[in-house]
């Protein structure tokens, strides 16, 4: 009795699909030219901004997305401008327990919008995601946790903060994107501002350190995703 040997040809048939397979799902995960690393859902945001916080949110929403149509295609330089701009204008700073009564809330853009309140982290979280999404590349953008003084150049008071690093090149001073000065300053002309440790969808940043961390291990970024994607953000 012979047994039954493999066909070639189905082995091949087989190895071929598998490959496709991984070309597609490279091919949606990996950014291409002409293709931002966050994408919307336009009608699924307006859907779920209607239903948390009715007409005003759509008008909030509307608003944001105008300006990002409006900034498609423009110089980098204007794009930050513009985007750190609306967002200062868009929302009013307040704190988590406030605004979310929660002790340390990271709220989605959208959320964000239609509370039309949040704190620093909320205002980096909306510039960062405008900025992607108007194809800045992700390398360029980090969110920098850092000590900032308050109460003028003689005060040694500080508090914990955040702000938008944009970095034109990978070793280049980055210009500081930031809701409680509305100007955008290289980091160099910020000296109110200590660095702790950045951020971005690639990994987490610490000075001194030979590699990056894995962004994984922020467990609020991680949550972050996850409800923009479930509000309408393809990211």
């Amino acid at each position: 009795m012979h047994s039954k040997r493999p066909d070639p040809f189905k082995r091949l048939a087989g190895v071929l699909r598998a490959s496709l397979v991984i070309v597609l799902l490279l091919a949606w995960l990996l950014p291409t030219p002409g293709r931002s690393a966050l994408e919307f859902d336009t009608a699924m945001l307006e859907r779920t901004i209607r239903s948390r916080y009715g007409a005003q949110g759509v008008q909030g929403l509307q608003a944001w997305l105008r300006v990002m149509q409006e900034q498609t295609g423009r110089a980098q330089e204007q794009q930050l401008e513009k985007i750190n701009s609306f967002w200062n204008q868009a929302v009013i700073g307040s704190d988590d327990p406030t605004a979310w009564g929660e002790a340390d809330y990271w709220a989605t853009p959208l959320e964000s919008i239609g509370k039309r309140a949040g704190d620093c982290e909320d205002f980096v979280i909306g510039k960062y995601f405008s900025l992607l999404h108007l194809g800045v590349p992700v390398e360029k953008l980090r969110l920098i946790y850092v000590r900032a003084r308050v109460g003028g150049l003689g005060s040694n008071h500080s508090i914990a903060h955040m702000v938008l690093g944009f970095y034109p090149t990978p070793d280049a001073v980055p210009l500081v994107l930031d809701n409680l000065v509305g100007d955008i300053l290289p980091a160099s002309e910020r000296s109110d501002l200590t660095p702790v440790f950045s951020f971005n969808g690639q990994g987490i940043y610490v000075a001194g350190a030979s590699q990056k961390a894995p962004v994984e291990r922020i467990g609020r970024w991680q949550g972050l995703l996850a409800r923009m994607q479930q509000e309408g953000f393809r990211p």
